[in-house]
């Protein structure tokens, strides 16, 4: 999410995803970078809220990446009626801060500011809500029915949410799931698990019997979201609007790294990025099993990898023996902002709605919506492709409702620090245990540096 990384597994991802990536928000990874000149802590109640004056039937300015251009275009198609300009910017991706940048700059001037902005990360939501007059409008004060938010995902909106109320719109979700190769997997005799302990005992087997064919990977930067979310490990949990809980030697903390650990001794755990040239070129085809977003099945196994159809399924996120639910993470999902100084909020409401909830857009859109309804029109059109072994809808809508409410979108990013800190340590022959004391400086170092009290 932050720009302060290095950043060099999302270019990747970018030049072999194309536009299908701009669809993925993942890239909601992208980044935060500078600081927020207005303190974490500085909020203002959303009931304050009071509207700049309407200008009924005015122009609304749209700022979004170029994968949603062409939807903003189709929403004009269907709403003729509607003046809009188009302003197609980087929508925060790939290290990119340009969207609060330029609030803070047309903050200081007094005007600029687009009346609907969409950004690919999901940290946009931390800044927007804050500050004495926040970018970002509190649409569930009169702007859009609660009837609408009630249809998106659990927890889909949480990063929406400041102050007492909901200030965006969830684009997409990218809800982790456990991929596998039906192909190999009957071919090796092996069982889907269903717990982190059945998975660890089959990446040994995996390691011992198979020697080179992989069960994960531990080198990408999003790899915090795919292990130590789904495990419930405390690395970042907001608790205020200035108060954060970082704490990686709790017990389900250790727990991952502990296990990642020993199959990265194993080797059925690489230390690489799935998207690097050496891994697509030498490894993809020996991936038995790898936990990830459900972005993955298009845009890494088919397109990237270019497995054959009929091969590639996805199965129910993992839990821990012990534990109650099988909670997973997330790696993505844009925003759409409505901005508080729109003079026309009804059509910029308006607008946004249509595109996260519209059949006519997000049914053929890139990645999973987080509107409930429309994931179903989604999940059809997925089935319809034949590319998977098996129907995934299940396991998709399952997953994305189990997304773990504890990890918390913040003014840092998680991968950025983890790119920067993790990953050499493991590449120079540190384990993530050894790691996690460093990592957990990193994580209270720039959050202090934002504002942040960190417990």
């Amino acid at each position: 999410m932050n720009s302060d990384v290095p950043v060099t597994s999302r270019r990747q991802v970018r030049r072999v995803a194309g536009a299908a990536l701009g669809a993925v928000s993942l890239l909601a990874l992208a980044a935060c970078g500078s600081a927020d000149p207005t303190p974490a802590g500085a909020s203002s109640s959303s009931a304050a809220f009071k509207p700049v004056k309407q200008e009924e039937g005015s122009q609304i300015t749209v700022w979004a990446d170029a994968a949603r251009v062409p939807g903003v275009q189709a929403y004009q198609k269907a709403h003729p009626d509607v003046k809009i300009k188009i302003v197609t910017y980087s929508g925060d991706a790939n290290g990119a801060n340009d969207l609060q940048t330029k609030v803070r700059l047309f903050d200081r001037t007094g005007s600029g500011w687009p009346d609907v902005a969409f950004s690919a990360n999901v940290n946009d939501g931390s800044w927007t809500t804050q500050g004495k007059t926040p970018f970002a409008a509190p649409v569930d004060k009169g702007l859009i029915p609660q009837s609408t938010l009630n249809g998106f995902a659990d927890g889909a909106l949480n990063p929406c949410k400041a102050n007492g109320a909901t200030y965006c719109l969830r684009n997409d979700l990218a809800q982790n799931v456990l991929w596998y190769n039906k192909k190999l997997l009957d071919k090796f005799g092996y069982s889907v698990p269903t717990t982190w302990e059945e998975y660890e005992a089959l990446g040994k087997n995996v390691a011992k019997e198979h020697p080179g064919y992989l069960v994960g990977t531990a080198g990408d930067a999003w790899s915090p979201e795919v292990y130590f979310w789904a495990s419930q490990c405390p690395a970042s949990t907001v608790t205020n609007a200035n108060k954060v809980k970082v704490d990686l030697q709790d017990a389900k903390c250790t727990r991952m790294a502990k296990l990642l650990d020993g199959l990265i001794a194993k080797g059925s755990v690489s230390k690489d990025t799935v998207f690097s040239a050496g891994f697509v070129k030498n490894q993809a085809s020996k991936v038995l099993m790898l936990p990830g977003p459900s972005w993955y099945g298009q845009v890494l196994f088919n397109s990237t990898f270019k497995i054959p159809k009929g091969q590639i399924a996805a199965a129910a996120p993992l839990k821990f023996q012990g534990d109650t639910k099988n909670y997973t993470g997330n790696v993505g999902g844009g925003l759409w902002f409505v901005s508080s100084h729109s003079k026309n909020l009804k059509a910029s409401a308006d607008l946004v709605t249509w595109m996260t909830t519209s059949d006519d857009y997000q049914a053929t859109a890139g990645t999973y919506p987080a509107y409930k309804q429309a994931a179903v029109a989604w999940l059809a059109g997925q089935k319809k492709t034949g590319y998977f072994a098996q129907d995934v809808s299940p396991v998709f809508q399952d997953a994305a409702e189990l997304i773990w409410p504890g990890w918390s979108a913040t003014q840092y990013s998680q991968e950025a620090i983890y790119s920067s800190t993790v990953v050499p340590a493991l590449n120079s022959g540190k384990t993530l245990t050894d790691t996690l004391g460093t990592w957990q400086t990193a994580i209270t170092d720039k959050a202090k540096s934002l504002g942040y009290t960190v417990n």
